[in-house]
């Protein structure tokens, strides 16, 4: 965990106002990590030190092989220190994984009388990819932390998953109508047809907000639909009144922590909802001109989510589509509109031009959005 080198006042200074992560038992190889950085356990590995106080990622993979380097998958959890505040953590053989059950009473105050003897097992927080991390969460707060985070706590790179319904037993399989386990499989189709339904085990899913399925009200005219399909500012404010009708900013540390949630949690499902908020956002030109501040600190957002990514990674790998490029140039075209207020217009200008210089982007071609938008109308509706 060796970083670059702090003056001795500052080191001291640091060891004993910043908050400190006691992680016990870790198997020697398993990797570890905190915020930005990742490390090998090794035989005298006890947890982190100097932490500045605020939302932090802790995470850890079990290592698979001594002396190899293959690991398991990824588990993390986000959590809120304070100022010279000392956390008890223990392995947990069972999960794999640092558990989060509270230790006992007082053990917490005992390891922070007894720090500067814990000094030498534990690694140094490593400030070089500070400022990288506070500009990834700087909208997360401890509050959107807990309504985000999984009941569990726990934010698996792979989720554990149950049947929605039984079918261990023959007679289970019998009253759905589905063919022994031993019945000879004819096609492909039938095989995946015989796969069980699977939902997420209660209590682990990310609590992001449900994102509408339906982008127009119910019972509006074919017209109506056309219009909420081009600008989903309908669909945005149904996202906002459900949970950040009081401060829409918030949604930027929904954002934020979904992408966290993929970048460093390895959790695909979190980049899936990334995309999904982010093309609601970037297509609702009405709310473009309703919460610019919004939309002024989504530019900052997404300038330094994009520096963590390279170019080419929202390609399609099928049709060579690039979700980004065609998402954002609707944005820009948005905000070229009158109603838009002059700072955004500018800011929006200038990240443009950043992003067309870094990634080569092309953002000038005519957007799909200009071309004819066929939609499905609700059953019973019909166009005159």
């Amino acid at each position: 965990m060796a970083g670059p080198r702090l003056e001795p006042e500052l080191a001291r200074q640091l060891f004993f106002e910043g908050a400190a992560v006691v992680v016990l038992d870790v198997p020697e190889g398993t990797e570890f990590g905190i915020d930005y950085s990742t490390w090998a356990v090794g035989p005298r590995f006890r947890g982190v030190k100097m932490i500045p106080p605020g939302v932090h990622f802790l995470h850890c993979s079990a290592g698979r092989a001594a002396g190899g380097r293959e690991t398991g998958p990824r588990t993390g959890f986000f959590l809120s220190l304070q100022r010279r505040e000392v956390r008890v953590l223990r392995w947990d053989p069972a999960s794999e994984a640092v558990g989060l059950a509270p230790g006992a009473a007082g053990e917490a105050e005992a390891f922070r009388e007894n720090l500067p003897e814990m000094d030498q097992f534990l690694g140094p927080y490593p400030y070089e990819t500070l400022k990288k991390w506070v500009s990834l969460t700087s909208f997360i707060s401890e509050a959107a932390m807990k309504k985000l985070q999984p009941e569990s706590g726990q934010i698996c790179a792979f989720s554990e998953v149950l049947p929605v319904v039984a079918g261990r037993h023959t007679r289970d399989r019998a009253e759905q109508r589905l063919p022994p386990f031993d019945a000879e499989c004819r096609s492909y189709a039938e095989g995946m047809a015989r796969l069980p339904q699977m939902k997420p085990k209660a209590g682990t899913e990310i609590r992001f907000t449900e994102l509408p399925k339906q982008m127009y009200p119910d019972g509006a005219t074919p017209e109506e639909i056309t219009r909420h399909s081009m600008d989903l500012s309908y669909a945005l404010e149904k996202v906002i009144n459900q949970r950040y009708a009081s401060q829409p900013l918030d949604l930027l540390a929904e954002l934020q922590f979904a992408f966290i949630c993929f970048l460093i949690g390895n959790v695909y499902d979190a980049f899936e909802h990334w995309k999904r908020l982010l093309n609601i956002l970037c297509r609702s030109e009405d709310a473009i001109g309703k919460y610019q501040d919004l939309y002024i600190n989504l530019i900052s957002v997404l300038y330094h989510q994009l520096s963590e990514i390279p170019a080419d990674f929202f390609v399609d790998i099928v049709s060579q589509d690039n979700f980004l490029t065609s998402t954002l140039q609707v944005f820009f075209s948005c905000t070229c509109s009158a109603a838009v207020d002059g700072t955004l217009r500018k800011k929006a200008e200038k990240f443009k031009a950043h992003l067309t210089k870094k990634f080569k982007w092309d953002f000038e071609a005519e957007p799909d959005d200009c071309a004819p938008v066929v939609v499905e109308l609700p059953e019973g509706v019909q166009v005159d």
